[in-house]
């Protein structure tokens, strides 16, 4: 059976919900799911994990979460490569670059982004979630 890890950071409870979204969505393809904040994550996960989600907001000037997101993310660039992954986060400001530029480091990592970086303003909506179930299922079936 596939292995979904899916590692998210939340200030204000937004990314969380979208990451609640995308286990909903891969759960629903009969896969392992584990959903962690990224505090409890290790680079093992990622290693035994056949698909990867990633979810931070963006901070400051459209940077990842500096303490805890941003380690971990470097921690992660030998791990990553070869791995399905997919992406996503919540903004309040500025016009998504900050995915842009994740993605593009993801791939530079040798991760096999599955589609580009699902970002959402602010709290999702009842559609934001649906997209998030959607990503889930595109991750799980890849």
């Amino acid at each position: 059976m596939k292995n979904v890890v899916i590692i998210y950071w939340s200030g204000t409870g937004n990314t969380e919900a979208m990451a609640t979204g995308v286990m909903d969505g891969a759960k629903s393809e009969n896969v392992n799911v584990r959903l962690l904040n990224v505090g409890e994550a290790k680079v093992e996960d990622v290693l035994k994990a056949d698909a990867v989600a990633l979810g931070c907001p963006s901070m400051g000037s459209e940077q990842l979460e500096e303490s805890e997101m941003e380690p971990f993310i470097e921690s992660i660039s030998d791990a990553i490569e070869g791995k399905d992954t997919a992406l996503f986060g919540s903004y309040g400001w500025g016009n998504g670059e900050w995915m842009t530029d994740w993605q593009e480091r993801m791939e530079s990592y040798g991760a096999r982004v599955i589609e580009d970086g699902f970002i959402i303003n602010n709290e999702p909506d009842e559609d934001g979630i649906k997209k998030c179930k959607e990503l889930g299922e595109l991750l799980a079936r890849a």
